[in-house]
């Protein structure tokens, strides 16, 4: 055998070894439960059960690394350090001047998460203990106590019900002040010096005056109550303490509306301060705070409110990326055979 001869079949042998050789990928990620995260030192998650099936369908092998940060994640595909990243990766038009996605691989959007005990209708009692309320109580209990004396100073002398000494004619003129504003008072305890029936006049017109006013303080005190304690839309993150994580599209919506919002590098970091109470509402994606709130955040916050701003995800390639073409294949053949139904039931229970 010749040696060109030689070297033309052993190069053909190295090509042929290499065609037919799985593909070494270093894919990139980040913890959000439950597309990604590590259990009993597996990988796992809604996007890591995708993976391990793309990667039987196109004959990868992989090696996953996991960030600390989600910006970490999408860095490591613009620098070309990872062939593809998969998480929660919303698809953006900004996101697509700086990589390229395959087809949606998931439907999601954004929602509100607010603390468990402030979920539904105001509390009753929250608002009949609140500090406005006894004052309004006080002040109407002060005024009726001060009219019942001054009744009871000037008819003390005319009036028997009033003829009593100073220990003892408290809480009956009280009592009398009382009726006169409720009931309209008795005819036989009616005035009988001429302050005693002006000022009684006085009493019985201002008495209107008085349980209207004590009607709308605890009518005011009930709606300040809802008011607080109800989020139920994005109209009502105003004003509040709001989180989500920075450069998500969340802070972006938040910022088209002016909301103003503590923004997290990390998710975890957000859910201690949420779990603190240093948080009235948490604006992030959909998916993500459902789990939370129904695993390990059980009883700790609920979601209010429906899905807005609907978003889908996508894995991120570099720029010009030949994987995207393959794996767009490959995602269609997944759904046309049922594995992409069979990993989402998983995770999420059957679709609508």
């Amino acid at each position: 055998m010749s040696r060109r001869l030689y070297i033309i079949l052993s190069l053909v042998a190295c090509f042929c070894a290499t065609v037919g050789s799985a593909q070494e990928l270093d894919v990139s990620t980040v913890t959000r439960r439950p597309f990604s995260m590590v259990e009993d030192g597996d990988q796992t998650g809604f996007s890591m059960d995708l993976l391990a099936a793309l990667a039987e369908d196109l004959g990868w092998n992989y090696d996953v690394q996991r960030n600390a940060q989600f910006a970490d994640m999408l860095n490591s595909v613009t620098d070309g350090t990872a062939a593809l990243a998969i998480a929660n990766i919303s698809i953006t038009a900004q996101r697509e001047t700086l990589m390229d996605f395959s087809q949606p691989i998931f439907e999601s959007g954004l929602q509100i998460m607010i603390p468990a005990d402030n979920q539904g209708s105001p509390s009753l009692m929250r608002a009949l203990l609140s500090r406005e309320l006894f004052m309004a109580i006080g002040i109407a209990f002060a005024l009726l106590l001060t009219g019942g004396m001054l009744m009871w100073y000037f008819e003390r002398r005319a009036q028997p019900y009033f003829d009593r000494k100073l220990n003892d004619a408290w809480f009956p003129s009280f009592w009398w002040a009382l009726n006169l504003v409720v009931n309209g008072g008795f005819e036989e305890r009616v005035p009988r010096s001429a302050f005693g029936k002006v000022f009684g006049v006085i009493l019985v017109i201002s008495s209107l005056f008085v349980v209207s006013v004590f009607t709308a303080r605890i009518t005011s005190v009930m709606t300040v109550e809802a008011i607080t304690n109800s989020v139920n839309s994005v109209n009502d993150l105003y004003g509040r303490r709001i989180a989500t994580i920075e450069g998500s599209t969340s802070a972006t919506f938040l910022n088209r509306r002016d909301v103003n919002y503590t923004g997290y590098d990390g998710l975890e970091a957000m859910l201690v301060d949420f779990e603190a109470g240093n948080i009235d509402a948490v604006v992030f994606d959909a998916p993500i705070l459902s789990y939370y709130s129904s695993h390990q955040g059980k009883g700790v916050g609920v979601m209010t409110g429906t899905v807005f701003l609907r978003e889908n995800y996508g894995i991120a390639f570099p720029t010009g990326s030949p994987l995207v073409e393959d794996v767009n294949q490959a995602l269609l053949t997944l759904r046309e055979n049922g594995t992409y139904d069979t990993i989402y039931r998983k995770w999420f229970g059957s679709r609508n």
